[in-house]
C-alpha cells in the first residue's frame, strides 16, 4: 500500500504543481486556455495557484524528509477539500470536463489523505 500511496502522491504533486504554476505565474495564458481561470479575479487565481503549488510540495517533501510528516496527509486533505469546492464551482458553470477532472483529483487526494492518516502513516 505504501508504494501505491507514493505513486498517487507523486502524480498528484506533479498535476497540482503544473496547474498551480499555470494559474499563479501564467495567469493571462491560462485564462485564454481555460475560461474558468479568466472568470476568477486575478488575485484569487494567483492565490489558489500558489496554494496548489505549496500543497504539491507538501505531498512529497515532509514524507520524503521525515520532517513533520503529518503535513503530507494534511496537504492531501486540503487538496481534496479544494477539489470539492472546484466541483461545485464547475457544476454552477456547467463545465462537464472540469467537473470530471476535479472529481478525479479530489478522489485521489482523499485516497492519499485517508491512506496516510490511517492505513500507512509515516
Amino acid at each position: 500500500m505504501n508504494v501505491v500511496l507514493w505513486i498517487a502522491q507523486v502524480l498528484l504533486a506533479l498535476a497540482f504543481l503544473g496547474a498551480g504554476y499555470d494559474q499563479a505565474v501564467l495567469y493571462t495564458d491560462a485564462g485564454r486556455r481555460m475560461a474558468w481561470v479568466a472568470a476568477l479575479p486575478k488575485k484569487l487565481a494567483v492565490a489558489l495557484g500558489s496554494l496548489e503549488m505549496l500543497a504539491a510540495l507538501g505531498l512529497i517533501v515532509p514524507a520524503w524528509t521525515g520532517v513533520q510528516p503529518w503535513l503530507t496527509p494534511t496537504a492531501a486533505l486540503a487538496l481534496a477539500v479544494l477539489m470539492a469546492v472546484a466541483v461545485a464551482f464547475h457544476v454552477r458553470r456547467r463545465e462537464i470536463p472540469q467537473i470530471a477532472f476535479s472529481t478525479t483529483f479530489g478522489l485521489i487526494a482523499a485516497f492519499v489523505a485517508v491512506g496516510r492518516f490511517f492505513v500507512a502513516p509515516f
